[in-house]
């Protein structure tokens, strides 16, 4: 089975005023299905340009990326699109949740994109905020909700679509530390359960939770260590 990502020669230049800058140059990445990996590295270092492009939010300057057995770099705006909702669940810093929906609704966002039927989508998302331990949740609207209620639900939506992979970018950086090491117990706990997840980071004790560590400095990757 090919793994979920690969990636070859992968390189990101902006421009402007005739000035370029060099955000990743030559990355030379593998992650396989099941894998939880941690990518580290220091602010300006290009981890969060690398997330943007595995994540399909952007397109590398050169370079290969296959996700999930295909090719998926010289896609379309659109094709990308549906790449994102079909096989990528996202969760951010700061849950990126409807305020004026309720929770269950929330969660059923990605479904309705993906054209899923309502009565699947409600049964589907409630599963999933039983899967993240708050399922009596599920009518209140997100203000009546902690920081850590909060970011489980963005979990429980990215889980939605039973995608391929799942991407986190620093979601515990709102959280108290104790909320925090709540929160990073169920990302280890839906890798126990199989699914793989990138986290982007730069606290290395997050990090340390898991399976293996890619650091990134000035675009490249400089340390690939097993935690």
């Amino acid at each position: 089975m090919s793994p979920i990502i690969r990636t070859q020669g992968l390189t990101k230049t902006f421009g402007s005023n005739g000035v370029a800058v060099h955000a990743l140059r030559g990355i030379d990445l593998t992650v396989e299905r099941g894998e939880f990996v941690a990518l580290i590295g220091p602010s300006g270092s290009g981890k969060s340009t690398l997330m943007a492009i595995l994540g399909c939010l952007d397109k590398p300057t050169t370079g290969m990326y296959a996700l999930d057995g295909e090719r998926v770099e010289g896609l379309s705006g659109r094709e990308l699109a549906q790449i994102r909702n079909d096989k990528i669940g996202f969760v951010f810093q700061q849950y990126n949740l409807l305020p004026k929906a309720s929770v269950v609704r929330n969660v059923e966002l990605p479904m309705l994109y993906a054209g899923v039927g309502r009565k699947e989508r409600r049964a589907r998302a409630l599963e999933m905020l039983e899967k993240v331990g708050i399922p009596e949740k599920a009518k209140v609207l997100p203000a009546a909700l902690s920081g850590g209620q909060r970011q489980r639900v963005a979990i429980a939506r990215s889980l939605a679509n039973r995608p391929a992979l799942l991407l986190a970018d620093e979601p515990t950086g709102a959280l108290d530390q104790k909320t925090g090491h709540e929160v990073l117990e169920l990302f280890a706990d839906l890798h126990r359960q199989g699914n793989t997840i990138i986290i982007v980071t730069h606290d290395l004790s997050i990090a340390a939770m898991a399976q293996r560590q890619v650091e990134i400095m000035d675009g490249l990757i400089r340390v690939e260590e097993a935690a």
